[in-house]
């Protein structure tokens, strides 16, 4: 058995005897004494438990903003770990901190180490050029409106983060073979590249793949599911690849939201806005664009907008690959088109064609920020000579998978651009979808909303001039 090994403050921490869904924000009450981070949801929604993880890439590290609540202890490994404690040295508050106090940026405190961290992950250029909203559109605070919040983030400036000593520190524990540790009837294998994937797939069939954990997290905090084989993805280098080319964007399953959040932007600007919506940062941090395809969820964001691009899977058993339309691996609730052993390699996303092509992605959500979907529709349309040649819409939240509207394609496909036939598709989504009614809509309010979304690519667009993109 291997011994998990992740530096805390310039200190190796090495942990034998945990139970491998042990998450960090128990491990840090529990067993670390650091009270500081907080449970607010267990569920990765609220950010009060937000801490910093750093990995090392070459001669650098990448921060991220995570939630300590469904993130996995062992997903750690090798790593450095940045707590709310972390923050103050030699009896100073870090500028972040102060600038919370001087501010007035917390009232009653409890969420308040958790918007320390997501600020302490902007200062140090985290988080890139987003604005601070978003920074902390994943973390939530009763108490204070926001505006003190946003101030104090306006007033700690991003700055590099002199972080040498880490780095070296970093090299004393990486490691090129697979972790793999035991406790209490439980395995967890993190291998490090996708053939070592491939071959513990073929010896432990049964094992539960995790990426990001955002969604399997939430099995164990709130399920109290035991899970006795997991295996991590999260630190296969060559199933997070991005690749851009004239044809597409090609993503390996393992890339993080976040990391493809610009690459799909330049694919479409609705793609981006649609990446935006997602969650929040530390989600979008940990999630996968795989992961999120691979658990099936009918109300997936981005399954509808890839399905309407077109995309495409590969899938890998042992050395074996077979290369599938993205709307065919859904095959009903809870049920999809993959092998015993088999799992998500890569997705390739068609480039649209500017000169022809029409895209709309619209999410409907109670809240605008780190909310889950009522209804996502993806709209792409080809026109030539003001004729819709070709047209494909899909839905998230109207049925048990993601799934193309046949029925609204057809009533558009061949008809002049016009009000007449959008008004036509959106009248034949009746026969598409029998969408349930639950917390997040009623069936009467999805349907409508899905006929109007439809409704408003005619409104906003208009006449279409041929050969000249609209920016949908």
């Amino acid at each position: 058995m291997d011994a998990l090994r992740f530096l805390l403050d310039g200190e190796v921490q090495t942990v034998t005897d945990a139970d491998p869904t042990m998450t960090v924000l128990e491990w840090l009450r529990t067993r670390a004494s650091r009270t500081g981070t907080k449970e607010g949801c267990a569920e990765g929604d609220c950010g009060a438990c937000t801490v910093v993880v750093g990995t090392l890439a070459g001669d650098h590290i990448t921060y991220r903003a995570v939630n300590a609540c469904i993130l996995f202890l062992p997903m750690l490994d090798a790593k450095v770990l940045i707590t709310v404690e972390s923050l103050k040295r030699e009896g100073q508050l870090h500028p972040v901190q102060q600038a919370m106090v001087d501010l007035h940026g917390s009232q009653c405190g409890f969420c308040t180490p958790g918007i320390v961290m997501s600020l302490y992950a902007r200062s140090i250029g985290a988080t890139g050029d987003m604005p601070p909203a978003d920074v902390l559109a994943g973390n939530l605070c009763r108490c204070t409106g926001y505006g003190p919040i946003l101030a104090a983030a306006e007033a700690c400036p991003p700055a590099a983060l002199d972080d040498r000593e880490t780095i070296e520190a970093l090299k004393t524990i990486q490691r090129d073979d697979v972790l793999e540790l035991r406790h209490a009837g439980k395995s967890w294998f993190a291998p490090k590249t996708q053939d070592q994937l491939a071959a513990l797939l073929i010896d432990h069939p049964q094992a539960r793949i995790v990426a990001g954990a955002t969604d399997v997290g939430l099995w164990v905090t709130k399920q109290m599911r035991v899970l006795p084989e997991i295996i991590s993805v999260g630190d296969i280098g060559d199933l997070a690849t991005v690749q851009e080319s004239e044809a597409g964007l090609t993503l390996g399953a393992g890339v993080r939201y976040s990391d493809a959040w610009t690459a799909l932007a330049r694919l479409h600007p609705d793609l981006g806005e649609l990446v935006r919506r997602i969650a929040g940062t530390q989600v979008r941090n940990s999630g996968t664009i795989g992961g999120n395809i691979a658990n099936g969820s009918p109300i997936g964001d981005m399954p509808p907008a890839l399905i309407a691009l077109g995309a495409r899977l590969t899938l890998r058993k042992g050395d074996v690959r077979r290369v599938i339309d993205l709307e065919d691996f859904f095959v009903e609730y809870g049920r999809q088109n993959i092998e015993i052993s088999e799992f998500v390699e890569a997705i390739f996303i068609p480039r649209p064609d500017p000169r022809f092509d029409r895209l709309r992605i619209v999410k409907l959500s109670k809240r605008f920020d780190s909310d889950i979907s009522a209804v996502c529709a993806a709209i792409a349309l080809r026109v030539e000579n003001n004729i819709v040649i070709q047209a494909r819409i899909a839905f998230g939240g109207m049925a048990g998978t993601p799934k193309r509207a046949a029925a609204a394609e057809a009533a558009l496909t061949g008809q002049l651009w016009s009000q007449a036939a959008f008004e036509a598709a959106a009248q034949a989504l009746a026969q598409d979808f029998q969408p349930l009614s639950d917390v997040r809509g009623s069936r009467d309010y999805r349907l409508l909303s899905a006929a109007n979304v439809l409704r408003r690519m005619w409104v906003e667009n208009g006449t279409v001039l041929d050969a000249e993109p609209i920016n949908a």
